[in-house]
């Protein structure tokens, strides 16, 4: 008798354990980036669901960028290829959200693009970035380690049509 108790108890316990797993199947819905054409911000966002309900999910969005940083005078110009500079790093943003009572996240992370590093302008000019591009966009759930559908390399053109020499 003892032992049967012992066996129902175990069986119970592998149910519970088997309905748990099967209801987190972590899967992206949709992911899709855009690019601020203000500021060469890159924003990732998505839903993903079948995460289990209250659930904390960390996500990162990374790319490569470049970005073209530029000096500009008093009469709106980038008067020298000299006071211009292009930078190429990695970037990326990170957070962690919950998935509430639904088991699902529909959320957004913002990449800004790479500093100018040690770049300065001359006194009486004004640095601007004149353009910034992000390839190989990536959006991963890090808790559970997918990632989603690759997203599209953005570009902004030039952030600066009005200040000549600047693109």
């Amino acid at each position: 008798m003892k032992a049967m108790k012992r066996c129902l108890m175990l069986a119970g316990v592998i149910a519970i354990g088997t309905g748990v797993a099967l209801a987190a199947s972590p899967h992206f819905l949709r992911a899709s980036d855009a690019i601020n054409f203000d500021n060469g911000d890159l924003t990732c966002s998505w839903k993903e669901a079948g995460l289990g309900n209250n659930q904390n999910i960390t996500y990162v969005c990374s790319a490569s960028a470049t970005a073209t940083y530029v000096c500009i005078n008093g009469g709106s110009a980038n008067p020298s290829a000299a006071n211009k500079t292009t930078v190429a790093a990695d970037v990326s943003a990170e957070g962690t959200f919950n998935s509430g009572k639904n088991g699902s996240i529909t959320a957004s992370l913002i990449v800004h693009p790479p500093g100018s590093g040690s770049f300065s302008c001359p006194p009486g000019q004004t640095m601007g970035l004149a353009q910034v591009s992000y390839t190989n966009v990536l959006l991963t759930d890090t808790t559970n380690g997918i990632a989603s559908p690759p997203l599209a390399d953005q570009t902004t053109g030039c952030l600066l049509p009005d200040v000549r020499g600047a693109c």
